[in-house]
């Protein structure tokens, strides 16, 4: 099964993504990072977030915590997703606290670090691998049946054998 094929409820996208509910529900309800599977409508029905919008809401995190202003996460994010997300994998996105810049090669991190003001970096492949260890350890959906894909996690036998019993 394909990565585009499963959807992760918005608690598991929180648990991989080391944010709170409250952060997801209003980066959603503002527009920064909408989950791409399905979105709510009306009370009850459930978010359900891809992959790489939990890569993108653990970037999000990550920039917040290292100081960058909402503003400029947004338009990064804005940025991300006109690109299509291509290489996602591959780039390194890079900050020096007032702009973030994407660098695809080492010499466009080199170049960055020439000017000599403080600058960070986030290895997005790095991120990619962190929340692919996490949701492996978590429930996901697929998004055709709605059935609850257990993740690899051992203790979770009593959730294992609740999903073959429906």
């Amino acid at each position: 099964m394909t990565s585009e094929q499963i959807g992760y409820r918005g608690p598991t996208a929180c648990a991989a993504a080391g944010i709170t509910y409250r952060q997801l529900d209003y980066w959603a309800r503002t527009g920064l990072v909408e989950p791409s599977v399905r979105s709510a409508h009306g009370s009850g029905t459930q978010r359900l977030y891809s992959f790489r919008d939990v890569v993108v809401l653990k970037i999000v995190k990550r920039f917040l915590d290292t100081g960058v202003s909402l503003q400029n996460i947004r338009t990064t994010v804005q940025h991300l997703r006109e690109s299509g997300f291509r290489d996602l994998e591959r780039m390194t996105l890079m900050s020096d606290g007032a702009t973030v810049y994407e660098c695809t090669s080492p010499d466009e991190v080199h170049a960055l670090l020439q000017g000599g003001q403080g600058i960070f970096g986030i290895a997005v492949g790095v991120v990619w691998r962190d929340v692919e260890n996490a949701l492996s350890q978590l429930h996901g959906e697929r998004v055709d049946t709605g059935e609850t894909l257990v993740g690899h996690n051992p203790a979770d036998e009593l959730a294992r054998r609740r999903n073959r019993a429906v």
